[in-house]
């Protein structure tokens, strides 16, 4: 697949090939000391400090097995999508069994191909959807990535949410099933909500606020 050079296509782009499982590391129960902890292959190895030991699981109480058990990295936010066609509980159920996450705060010059070499560390992509001005059909700022499996999404929610793609800190959140025609944006401009009202200046969004541009 060639680079796209500048210009996006409202193409859905589908990804069969395999990308390879993210290698995990699990750590040891209870230790005491520093240990690495390479989430994904490619990735840069971190460190996670115990400041002290953790009890046996025998001694533990029901609320702090349960606080250890949680994982608020792929936990649902509270963002629900006011457009969803059905109701709270219905987007809620979808949510939660989803392989489709949203990325969001890309910039308009971040490429499908880039996209699909971060997000494949975790996992098989089974498709990207790139975001589209409504109005001029280039990128503006966001994506769909759906995974084949939960597991691999999940792990992209754990270690790729927050990291740096074109010198840009990139969000994910869970989606609840990408449908046709929401790879558009959903400002007046064509683009998306949050750059029609910035006061500031963001190179890699175009500039100032479409409506500070307009002023």
């Amino acid at each position: 697949m060639g680079r796209l050079e500048g210009r996006m296509s409202s193409q859905i782009f589908d990804h069969q090939q395999s990308g390879g499982q993210a290698a995990l590391a699990a750590a040891s129960p209870g230790r005491i000391c520093a240990f690495p902890v390479p989430p994904l292959l490619g990735l840069p190895r971190y460190t996670v400090e115990w400041r002290c030991p953790l009890p046996p699981l025998c001694t533990m109480s029901g609320g702090l097995l349960k606080a250890l058990r949680s994982d608020s990295y792929v936990e649902l936010s509270q963002y629900r999508d006011q457009h969803f066609r059905g109701d709270n509980e219905e987007q809620e159920k979808l949510l939660k069994k989803s392989c489709t996450l949203y990325v969001g705060n890309l910039s308009f010059y971040t490429t499908e191909e880039q996209i699909y070499e971060l997000f494949s560390k975790s996992g098989d992509i089974k498709k990207i959807i790139m975001g589209l001005d409504k109005m001029k059909k280039t990128a503006c700022g966001f994506c769909f990535v759906e995974y084949y499996s939960r597991a691999d999404a999940e792990n992209a929610m754990r270690y790729i949410n927050g990291t740096r793609l074109d010198d840009r800190i990139i969000r994910t959140d869970w989606d609840a099933g990408f449908k046709e025609g929401r790879q558009y944006g959903r400002g007046r401009s064509g683009g998306q909500v949050r750059d029609e009202y910035r006061q500031d200046y963001d190179a890699g969004r175009g500039g100032y606020g479409k409506l500070a541009q307009n002023q």
